[in-house]
């Protein structure tokens, strides 16, 4: 359904923005027993959904990536070919962690080797272990649970795990006591907009040549027709609006590329189908920026807990010279302010363009554990010596350069429309 800003941000607040009650700890839960079970047929992982969504909400995990929804529809669309593994933790009858993982056979550098790994891909901009309670003794039931069954893995491969993860910690550290090799490579640092400091501060925050920029762009556009914000949060014509979002993603240089979501049937089919499922959480926003009567720029937003996650955004390349997507943002931004939200998150990799706006980021990692095997000691050795020497080398410097001059058609359209 269409409604107006002020509704948007003040739709059911209680279940935006406001982190419901942490569920009470068990009294003598310390005491019990842990036991570990595996959940590797679909209609017992579907079946998990209110204890897990339960113990997301007591792992104070205040992004929606971890929810079931989100699993459980990427799992439809892009399951195919792995075996769930999901592990469940229980103190007594008490579900207190989810290790949301799956099996799978993959190459590393050539090699051949069993992996085992979140239900996750390169389109899940955050993941982790859901530890509900009794934090260590979680993890080490975790860890001696897959350390115990040496037939089924060679690589545990954890991605897109938060900087301020204790899985970062406590994994290596139980790897190292098992004799195993560990190692973290650094993915991205996510770009994040402080919109709890209000408006006129971000603002202030901003450099003058931004600020004037912005305004510039703006005040051209409105001599084409009323410029504003469209923002859509579920009802019958979700899909249509989709549709007509995801073409303006592909509009401009993704599709050329190939990155566009219209460029894959499974990109396609997960994001309406997760739209479905998160206009039903009442989390999804589809915020478009419109001129006169039409829609220039899209973004496919997420509303939860106070904060804007945005998962994929585009603009009409017609209107690049006004640089539609950043008037999107920062009208968005200017109206959040407004509303109290507390934080803007881009997701993705820290470009120059969202550092404009972003005064900090958050690293994310990818954890490995290796068993102590020859490939496996191959593959530790490339990833976590040669690899990290060889990009600190001239050479790499290089080869870096002669991609990014490949790459200078797009950085070409990207400047058009950056300010």
């Amino acid at each position: 359904m269409n409604i107006s800003l002020g509704e948007i941000f003040h739709y059911h607040p209680h279940r935006l923005f406001v982190r419901p009650p942490i569920a009470e700890r068990v009294a003598g839960a310390k005491d019990e027993k842990l036991t570990v079970e595996t959940i590797a047929d679909e209609d017992s992982f579907l079946a998990l959904g209110s204890v897990w969504n339960r113990l997301v909400e007591e792992a104070r995990i205040d992004h929606p990536f971890l929810s079931h929804e989100w699993v459980r529809t990427w799992w439809s669309c892009f399951g195919a070919g792995n075996r769930l593994h999901v592990l469940v933790v229980k103190a007594g009858d008490r579900v207190i962690a989810i290790a949301p993982l799956m099996l799978t056979s993959a190459r590393m550098y050539g090699l051949k080797v069993r992996k085992i790994g979140f239900i996750a891909n390169i389109h899940t901009p955050r993941f982790d272990l859901i530890i509900g309670e009794q934090d260590s003794e979680a993890y080490r039931a975790i860890w001696d649970y897959l350390s115990n069954d040496d037939r089924l893995w060679d690589v545990l491969e954890l991605i897109q795990v938060p900087f301020d993860s204790a899985t970062l910690k406590e994994l290596p550290l139980l790897a190292s006591q098992s004799d195993d090799l560990s190692g973290i490579w650094h993915a991205e640092d996510c770009p994040c907009v402080d919109l709890a400091q209000g408006w006129s501060k971000l603002l202030k925050s901003l450099s003058h040549n931004h600020r004037s920029q912005m305004g510039k762009r703006l005040r051209r556009l409105q001599k084409i027709g009323e410029v504003r914000l469209e923002i859509t949060s579920g009802g019958d014509n979700v899909q249509r609006l989709l549709e007509e979002g995801l073409a303006i993603e592909a509009a401009a240089w993704k599709a050329k590329s190939g990155t566009a979501i219209l460029c894959r049937p499974e990109l396609v089919r997960f994001y309406r189908q997760f739209a479905d499922a998160a206009a039903r959480l009442d989390i999804l926003r589809l915020v478009f920026l419109t001129v006169g009567c039409k829609r220039i720029a899209f973004a496919y937003a997420l509303f939860h807990k106070n904060k804007i996650y945005v998962l994929k955004s585009g603009y009409d390349p017609e209107y690049a010279p006004y640089s539609p997507y950043l008037l999107l943002c920062h009208l968005l931004f200017e109206e959040a302010c407004k509303r109290g939200i507390a934080e803007y998150e881009f997701l993705g990799m820290g470009d120059a363009w969202k550092l404009r706006w972003a005064e900090k980021t958050k690293p994310q990692f990818w954890l490995y554990i290796m068993r102590r095997k020859f490939r496996t000691l191959l593959i530790h050795g490339v990833k976590f010596g040669v690899l990290p020497t060889l990009r600190r080398s001239r050479i790499y410097s290089l080869i870096r350069r002669r991609k990014l001059d490949i790459s200078l058609g797009f950085f070409s359209l990207l400047q058009v429309s950056v300010v």
